[in-house]
């Protein structure tokens, strides 16, 4: 029975939370590799367009409850998400007119576009905080629980519960069906084999006839879908607050370069490998050990590194595979 414990805790406090986290940040990094393999910068402004869009989705959630639409055990949130997402690429689709598109013309260095893309967040980030504000916001409604920790137990008859949050479950289908839709756009479409050509082979891709300008705005607003999307999943999970949407641009480049930058596939994979690290090395192990080794009473809490250095770890993890393995996991562009 200990040993079944043992697993239910790791799952409840390891597993299924990194899961979801590993989809958030998977969503995320595609959208950083998408720019990065067809645009070729590295997009600074990437995690508050996830605040901002998230902020919209906030308030249309709260527009929506106001007029008594719902969806009944689902949050309202996702009612919300496809006119947000519309609005947030139509702000991206101007801001890439407004700043990003001269660049492009004078074929200006990556690194300039990089320095025009950290002013944007700063602009995007006073945005949101106009927004929406800079306190916390829970816009969670719905059910709250697919399996509960008393009906665990009532079920399993053990000491140790599982608690599965609908928000967890959603997120992992949302992030499921993106990924699909995406790889399929890419592979099936014509539009997405243009935008293919375009990243190997820019040159090439305007001989062939290729609309640099509609490839152009095909990224930015599939790259804002996936941002807005993952930024909404976040702060259903956990919470909205403006400043963490800064804070996780740093796992989300993380894993887009863990993965391979410019691999759709290696984000995907580097966004779990970089929330399993997390949350592992995040985690007190002390209760773990206590079910597998019940004579064994360790002074701590068997926690690697408080919570609070959570990000230290995709740190740490960037800056290995940048030493060791720049082009990452699945062998995506150098950075």
């Amino acid at each position: 029975m200990d040993i079944l414990n043992a697993l239910v805790a790791i799952l409840n406090f390891v597993i299924i939370p990194a899961t979801a986290y590993g989809a958030q940040l998977a969503m995320g990094a595609l959208g950083v590799t998408l720019i990065y393999g067809i645009l070729r910068f590295s997009n600074f402004a990437h995690g508050d367009t996830m605040a901002f869009g998230t902020g919209l989705v906030i308030l249309l959630t709260w527009g929506l409850q106001a007029l008594g639409l719902s969806l009944g055990p689902l949050p309202t949130a996702l009612l919300a998400l496809p006119v947000a997402i519309a609005g947030t690429a139509a702000l991206v689709l101007l801001t890439d007119r407004v700043v990003y598109r001269y660049y492009r013309q004078v074929k200006a260095d990556p690194i300039v576009l990089v320095m025009a893309s950290v002013g944007v967040m700063f602009v995007m980030n006073g945005l949101t905080r106009l927004l929406i504000g800079v306190d916390e916001i829970r816009f969670d409604d719905g059910a709250r629980f697919l399996i509960s920790v008393s009906q665990f137990k009532g079920w399993t008859g053990l000491d140790e519960g599982l608690a599965l949050r609908s928000t967890q479950a959603i997120t992992l289908v949302v992030a499921a069906l993106a990924c699909w839709a995406l790889f399929r756009f890419l592979n099936r479409s014509r539009a997405g084999k243009a935008m293919r050509a375009y990243s190997d082979n820019e040159d090439l891709a305007l001989l062939s006839g290729i609309d640099p300008e509609r490839v152009v705005r095909l990224t930015w607003i599939i790259a804002t879908a996936l941002a807005v999307a993952a930024g909404t999943l976040y702060g259903l999970d956990k919470s909205f607050k403006a400043f963490n949407y800064f804070q996780i641009l740093l796992p989300i480049f993380a894993a887009a370069i863990v993965g391979g930058l410019g691999n759709p596939v290696g984000a995907i994979a580097g966004g779990f490998v970089i929330a399993y690290s997390e949350v592992a090395v995040t985690y007190p192990w002390k209760k773990i050990a206590g079910y597998l080794l019940p004579d064994w009473q360790p002074e701590g809490l068997l926690q690697l590194l408080s919570t609070e250095y959570k990000f230290a770890v995709s740190f740490v993890i960037l800056i290995v595979v940048l030493l060791f393995r720049p082009t990452g996991l699945f062998r995506g562009k150098s950075v």
